[in-house]
């Protein structure tokens, strides 16, 4: 299996050296030659535990690693860092799967593939011999860079930065971020969003002159974003055990299909998804649900994708981004593996801020259905379920979950599995003003209190162990300093 970028087909990897460069010189993602299909039956899979299905999953895709090397890999990740024995449980609430991805160390979706990307990433350097350290930089909305930050800390061999828009992620996300531990890491809030944190780190990836300099220095760059293959195939696994589970539990009959629902901002989650069904997952629709900075949803509505538009701070920071990046890989899908045709694309969503695909393209974009939810909207649908049900979204979900019940009457009856991403923990203050508790005067661990007797749940620990945490990380620099900032961490 060889990887080739989006916009150079003639540029190919295997899955090793793919994992480790994370970004292609030409500035496009690395995707698989052909996506591949699954070589047992469903029958056969839904039998498997978590990590015997992420194995099944990833030997078809990183296949230049052994049986040994992957497993390893695979079994240090998905250990007893997760709260629940399942690693990801669904809750059937008012007629619908709620795929839980919270339940690792971080307690967001991003621990799923972010607990085995480090490992899968060593084993990737000692595969082909790489001398130089590896220097993770990474931009985070929230979530990635607190999952990358804690999958890397003290990892032999590599160090990690990560960039954070200085006041575009919830009180606890931040918390979680400064207090890290790990000689080898680094975190900087940036005067700016998550947009500029990003579209900066893409540029340190594609600038050749400073990849030759810190690469004299013993050093070579990488990405724990999901532009990264290794972060995004792991994704897959969990998509094909919800349905597995469903088809074991009896909920489903075989090759009955599913719909999948998935807040989405930098699209990687719901692209996993799509690479399940063309996999050959039975899945109907693909529901892809935007907060109020909504370009996603223009995008499957008109065919147009127009970033040139005023950045909203939500609710649900993890999806404030404009700039999916992705899209990219779906677009090179759609445009039937054609590089010239995504690299002409790409250079006008870079020159122009916006692109438009032509209709044949839009004709491959029917497995999706899209939808949006304002900030009432999705505070009204916390409220909704937790008073019908008891049961708590986070406003990521929320989003979701109210996008797919303003959809449901034109969905065929499938059962539908809706990605709840995040812990309401995380985003404990939202929570409770969605519910109509007063959260002034409230600390962030007072907060949580309430949240627990209220919805009769544990803290978790992740919340827990920020009570007394030091802060080790203040430093906050102008977006326009951040190629520096790598330079002065790296000496």
């Amino acid at each position: 299996m060889l990887y080739n970028s989006t916009r150079n087909k003639n540029l190919k990897l295997p899955a090793s050296l793919a994992i480790l460069k994370g970004l292609s010189d030409d500035g496009g993602l690395f995707v698989p030659e052909e996506i591949p299909v699954f070589d047992r039956s469903l029958d056969e899979l839904k039998e498997l535990d978590y990590r015997e299905l992420a194995y099944e999953i990833m030997k078809l895709y990183f296949d230049d690693f052994t049986e040994d090397e992957l497993k390893a890999c695979i079994n240090a990740a998905y250990d007893d860092k997760f709260d629940t024995e399942e690693i990801a449980p669904l809750s059937y609430v008012k007629n619908v799967y709620y795929l839980e991805l919270f339940h690792g160390k971080t307690i967001a979706f991003k621990d799923m593939a972010l607990s085995i990307l480090p490992h899968l990433m060593t084993s990737s350097a000692k595969k082909n011999d790489l001398k130089e350290e590896i220097v993770i930089l990474t931009a985070t909305s929230g979530d990635t860079g607190k999952a990358a930050l804690a999958g890397f800390a003290d990892v032999p061999g590599t160090r990690i930065m990560v960039f954070y828009p200085r006041d575009g992620v919830s009180a606890i996300q931040k918390l979680q971020m400064i207090t890290q531990t790990g000689d080898n890491t680094s975190v900087v809030g940036v005067n700016g969003n998550f947009d500029d944190c990003q579209s900066a780190v893409k540029a340190i990836f594609n600038d050749a002159e400073f990849a030759r300099e810190i690469k004299e220095k013993g050093f070579c760059f990488s990405s724990a974003n999901s532009i990264n293959i290794g972060r995004l195939i792991p994704q897959i696994v969990y998509y094909v055990y919800a349905y597995c589970r469903l088809l074991k539990d009896g909920r489903i009959n075989a090759n009955d299909s599913i719909n999948i629902c998935v807040p989405t901002g930098n699209f990687g989650n719901i692209l996993a998804a799509y690479y399940a069904k063309r996999m050959g997952l039975p899945v109907k629709k693909l529901i892809c649900a935007s907060n109020e900075n909504k370009v996603l949803f223009d995008f499957f509505k008109d065919g147009i994708y127009d970033k040139n538009r005023p950045f909203i701070l939500t609710s649900s920071p993890s999806m404030d981004i404009l700039i999916s990046s992705n899209l990219e890989r779906l677009i090179y899908h759609i445009a039937g593996d054609n590089d010239e045709k995504c690299a002409s694309l790409m250079k006008g969503l870079a020159e122009n801020g916006r692109y438009e695909i032509d209709d044949e393209m839009r004709s491959h974009l029917s497995d999706f259905l899209e939808g949006f939810a304002t900030e009432e909207q999705t505070f009204s649908e916390i409220s909704r379920l937790f008073g019908e049900t008891g049961y708590v979204l986070d406003p990521h979900t929320a989003v979701a979950s109210y996008v797919y019940n303003s959809l449901r009457d034109t969905l065929t009856g499938e059962e539908t599995v809706i990605a709840s991403t995040a812990s309401p923990y995380k985003f404990a203050s939202s929570v409770l003003k969605a519910v109509g508790e007063d959260v002034s005067s409230k600390d962030d661990m007072q907060l949580a209190e309430k949240l627990s007797t209220m919805s009769n749940t544990e803290i978790p620990q992740a919340i827990t162990e920020l009570k007394n945490a030091p802060i080790r990380h203040t430093k906050e620099i102008e977006k326009t300093d951040m190629k520096k900032t790598v330079t002065e961490f790296l000496s």
